[in-house]
Formats: structure tokens, sequence, C-alpha cells
């Protein structure tokens, strides 16, 4: 399959994923959206099983240890909504894995970018980062979710370089996201439980149509982009991911009322530009 249409799938998923995170941030209280999400990859997860099956043994270290990091990412990312704003969190978080992705896969995995392909990472992740300062310089009291973010976007650097090298080592991707979702999906529905109880099922109720649109979204969208990682390289796939973020950015201008302004107009611009480097260099 063409670099083009592996790339148009990707950017598809950017969209899902964006749409995804805009649901959970409108949950307000986040320890339900991290509930009614987990629910929907368990549901997913096992719903998919007969049809996919159960990938190689080859593929099971890789797979441990992404449901771990997947764990750690969701709470990392809801505390980053919890404590900051959608449109200068959601992009520290994303904007960080492209080139961190770029450089492990380059020292782990001997994959290394063109000189336009590497350009198109870097110009892609220099456009997410124009997103972070669209308000200025960040305040003191902004710095607790900066970092939480920060944080966010290094668990999301490793557990993207570890489901590359899963999906390659067993062969299967769908079979894969299936396994992966089941398993941290369940983890994080038992964690929620124990630390609420009984008390969290009645809010779930409230919310689960947006958990389950929400679900749906991040399912396909990481599926997709599993997918990507078996055909493509690992830091390709990551920058062209996380253009989720201009539309992200779009999402918190139209919905959550924050301004879109000059810098995050500049920044579409400048993804833009890597994107197309992207496609010719990746």
């Amino acid at each position: 399959m063409s670099t083009t249409a592996i790339g148009a799938a990707v950017l598809l998923a950017a969209v899902l994923h964006a749409t995804w995170n805009a649901l959970a941030h409108a949950i307000t209280d986040k320890l339900v959206a991290v509930t009614v999400l987990s629910l929907a990859f368990v549901v997913f997860g096992a719903a998919a099983l007969p049809w996919v099956g159960v990938p190689p043994r080859a593929g099971w270290p890789y797979l441990a240890a992404s449901v771990g990091v997947h764990i750690l990412y969701n709470v990392a990312l809801m505390r980053s909504y919890r404590l900051g704003a959608f449109n200068q969190v959601y992009p520290l978080a994303r904007g960080m894995s492209p080139w961190v992705v770029a450089i492990v896969a380059a020292l782990v995995v001997g994959e290394r970018l063109g000189t336009v392909g590497l350009t198109g990472v870097l110009v892609v992740s220099l456009g997410l980062g124009c997103l972070v300062f669209a308000r200025g310089l960040p305040h003191r009291d902004e710095l607790p979710a900066l970092a939480a973010a920060a944080t966010t976007g290094l668990l999301i650097a490793t557990y993207t370089v570890l489901d590359g090298l899963g999906v390659r080592a067993s062969g299967t991707p769908f079979a894969y996201a299936a396994w992966l979702f089941l398993l941290h999906g369940g983890v994080l529905v038992g964690w929620a439980l124990q630390r609420r109880g009984a008390v969290l099922l009645a809010d779930v109720r409230v919310n689960w149509r947006t958990g389950l649109a929400a679900g749906s979204c991040a399912v396909v969208a990481y599926g997709i982009v599993l997918w990507a990682q078996s055909r493509g390289t690992l830091a390709t796939v990551a920058a062209l991911r996380e253009t989720s973020v201009i539309v992200g950015a779009v999402i918190g201008a139209v919905v959550f009322k924050e301004p879109f302004g000059r810098w995050r107009t500049v920044a579409t611009v400048v993804v833009a530009t890597g994107i197309a480097l992207l496609n010719f260099g990746g």
C-alpha cells in the first residue's frame, strides 16, 4: 500500500483521536470519564476476540508492557484535563511524542528517516508546540497542568514504540489491538471501582452515551494506528497521528469556546507544511 494511503488513514485516525479526547474532556468528573472509556474498551475488545483470535507469543511481552504504560497514560491524561485547559494541555501531551519516537526508533530499532522525513517530524512538532504557547507564556499556576501534560507525552511516546514493535513481532495488529483494549480497559475499570465503589456506577449510567461515543472513536483510531505502524515508520506515523492537535484546537474553539487566535492559525500552517514533507520523505 502506498505511503499516501497509509498517511490518509492515519490522518483519519487523528480526527477520531481529537474527537474522543474532546468527549472525555467534556465529562466533568475525570474518574467517571476514565471508567466509561474503559468500559467501552472492554466491550469492543471482547466483541472482537472471536474474529481476531490471540496474538502470537512473540507479541505478548510488548503487549504486557504496553498495558501498564497505557494505564499510567490514562491516569496522567485525566489529571492533565482536570488541571488545565483542553487547548493547552492536549497540544503539549501530543506534541512531545513525534520527536521522542523518532529518537527512540533510531536508537532502538535502527529506523532512521531521511533528511526530508526527519525535517517533517521536526516541523510538525514545532507547529504543535506553537499551540502550547498560543495564549502566551504559562503562569506559575499553570505549571502543574503542563507538567502532567509533559508526563502524558512521554508515556505516549513509550507506548507508541512498544506497540509498533509489538504489532510487527506478532504480525496481527487487530488481534493485538483487541487484547490491548480488553486488558488495560479491564484493569482501569477495576481500579476506578476500588476507588469509589458503587457510587461510581450511578455517575457512569448518566455518562454512558458520551463514553460509548468516545470509546468507539478511540478504538477505531488506535486500531488504524497499529495497522499503520506495521507498514510505515514509527516516527512518521506518530507525527501524522499527532496532527489531531489541530483538530483539537478547532474543537476547543468551537465547542469549549477557547479562542483560536493568530498563533493557532500559524501552527496550523506549520503542521500542514510538516505533513507535506512527511508525505514526500517519510
